[in-house]
């Protein structure tokens, strides 16, 4: 019997070069879309509250953080018209969005593997559209939010117009500390439960419940968190200039943020090349 000569083989890699790999990540812009659709149709479509759910986590840890830090910490809200709860709800709108991201992005390649391992496309892509669930969430509460601050009395200001400037640095660091956790959960799946602890931890060391300036002996301390920042930045703008803002945390957001964001960025790309191999 003639031995059968092997079938050739063809290998799809990826173009070759930095500027090639994000004129790809253009060119694959729908499959973003659909990702992105399809995370928030898993989301919400065969949810018994849907929409709602965006609705009643955020109110549930508004009461909780407002519990704890106005009535057993008794900390003070600063204005004495200003309801406690406000200055939570206000804080914890970057919050959501960096929680949600950051958890998001964490199982997404992991949760994609199937996709990853059959077929090219910049893996990018993936963490990009798991953003799409967390900026929804985001939108829904902000909305919320600017129908209740007229009806407590805090009408919008000239400091609502810089309000997407700490939006576009919260998305930064959202992005950049998913990154972290996506390239980090594909090669070391104990990120899977690392990272819902990080949130837990982060929620009290980041000051969504309580005014940085309540705590003047760590707020230089604090500042180190570029979340820190965005909070001050978001309560500014959202209740007229009644909470103070810090420079010295704005320029750590800045500083952070773009850290985060450039190694995030190396770590991803670094390890892009052997996600399909452990995935």
């Amino acid at each position: 019997m003639p031995t059968q000569k092997p079938l050739p083989s063809l290998v799809i890699t990826p173009a070759q070069g930095t500027s090639r790999y994000w004129l790809d990540l253009w060119r694959y812009r729908e499959l973003l879309g659909f990702l992105a659709w399809r995370d928030l149709k898993v989301r919400y479509k065969q949810a018994v509250l849907g929409v709602a759910w965006a609705i009643l986590q955020p109110a549930v840890q508004v009461v909780l953080l407002t519990f704890v830090f106005g009535k057993l910490a008794q900390m003070p809200a600063g204005d004495e018209q200003l309801p406690y709860p406000l200055l939570v709800l206000a804080g914890l709108l970057p919050w959501q969005l960096f929680s949600n991201a950051f958890s998001g992005a964490g199982g997404s390649l992991v949760g994609n593997s199937h996709l990853i391992s059959k077929v090219y496309f910049p893996r990018l892509i993936v963490p990009l559209s798991s953003l799409a669930v967390a900026v929804v969430d985001f939108l829904i509460l902000l909305v919320l939010t600017l129908l209740i601050l007229p009806i407590a009395g805090y009408w919008p200001t000239w400091h609502l117009v810089l309000l997407p400037l700490f939006l576009l640095a919260a998305l930064l660091i959202a992005f950049g500390a998913g990154l972290w956790i996506t390239a980090l959960t594909v090669r070391f799946r104990d990120f899977r439960f690392i990272s819902p602890f990080i949130l837990q931890v982060g929620l009290f060391v980041t000051p969504v419940g309580y005014r940085t300036d309540n705590l003047p002996t760590w707020r230089e301390l604090l500042a180190l968190n570029p979340l820190t920042g965005v909070i001050d930045g978001f309560r500014w703008c959202l209740l007229g200039g009644k909470v103070e803002f810090q420079a010295t945390a704005l320029i750590s957001t800045v500083v952070v943020s773009g850290i985060l964001l450039g190694t995030g960025l190396w770590l991803f790309r670094r390890t892009e090349r052997s996600f399909a191999d452990i995935i």
